[in-house]
């Protein structure tokens, strides 16, 4: 990486900009400790003309959300032929649209929730399923928009107007499956081991994520091996069957009530937080990984055609 120009893509427009900024800052902090020239970007509709301007070897993407994540910066460093990092425009299409996601794991055999997508105007109408379930923007992250529904007397209006949802917006309205909230990563080839995640709430919500110092992160989490080993193989079963590129993270529910194993695959996380306590660095730091080591492979991991 000597003497290379590397950008750190940061901020952007999507609604979790403000965790994208602490992502990018926490690995703009390592990475200004090698011999190369960091230079962060937050980007607008000229980042193309900004991208040319600079002529960087490399884009390091701590983006989240749409346009970061969606495959679409990802088409546009492509096309300007930049090596970049985390997975490339299909993967990264397919993962952030959770119902796509769903049906892919769902041929592999990667067991998913029951569900169905709909817009706003059908939410408000009734239960399009039988409570309790989980509403959710199909395209999305950080818990952001995401509604439990707990039986038939909750008011959907309310709730759609309280998010502010579009008429457009398409949700993802699935079962809700209790239990323990459990996530593993991938970093490469390699399967890190699997956090426990102890929310403040009644879920893992935004505010359990970044607003709270009560929830708990588990490392490994407690619970039987052969669980633990089968959330190990089906997330690096995720990430191959999207193939992904780079350090994915993927989140899933057990249900261990009353003598049951349920265990349920959420989705795939294709540009996980990067901070020191988020969940991604927590688990490589579990594998003798520091941050910085993190932060660096998933530098060296850069290319073009992801």
């Amino acid at each position: 990486m000597s003497n290379k120009k590397v950008v750190i893509l940061l901020g952007g427009e999507s609604p979790e900009r403000e965790i994208s900024f602490l992502t990018g800052n926490a690995c703009y902090e390592s990475l200004v400790k090698l011999d190369c020239d960091i230079i962060k970007v937050d980007p607008d509709h000229n980042i193309i003309s900004i991208l040319n301007d600079i002529s960087p070897d490399i884009v390091f993407n701590a983006l989240h959300g749409k346009w970061g994540e969606d495959g679409n910066i990802q088409t546009i460093l492509e096309y300007l032929q930049i090596p970049y990092t985390h997975s490339g425009v299909l993967p990264s299409s397919n993962a952030i649209n959770k119902n796509t996601a769903k049906n892919i794991f769902k041929s592999v055999g990667i067991p998913v929730a029951n569900g169905t997508v709909a817009t706003k105007k059908e939410l408000i109408t009734g239960n399009i399923i039988k409570p309790p379930y989980v509403i959710k923007p199909v395209s999305g992250g950080s818990s952001i928009g995401i509604e439990i529904i707990s039986d038939e007397k909750i008011d959907l209006k309310k709730i759609a107007r309280e998010n502010k949802l579009n008429e457009s917006d398409k949700y993802l309205v699935e079962e809700y499956i209790p239990g323990k909230d459990l996530t593993c990563a991938v970093m490469g080839n390699k399967v890190l081991g699997v956090t426990e995640i102890i929310p403040n709430s009644n879920f893992y919500n935004y505010e359990s994520k970044y607003g709270s110092e009560s929830t708990l992160h588990l490392i490994p989490a407690n619970i039987k091996k052969d669980i633990y080993q089968t959330i190990q193989e089906l997330s690096l079963k995720a990430h191959n069957a999207l193939h992904c590129r780079g350090v994915t993270r993927c989140d899933f529910r057990f249900d261990d009530t009353l003598g049951k194993e349920n265990l349920i695959c959420l989705e795939i996380n294709t540009q996980p937080g990067m901070t020191e306590r988020s969940l991604v660095p927590e688990l490589a730091k579990y594998e003798g990984i520091s941050f910085d080591e993190l932060v660096y492979w998933i530098l060296n991991d850069a290319s073009c055609n992801r």
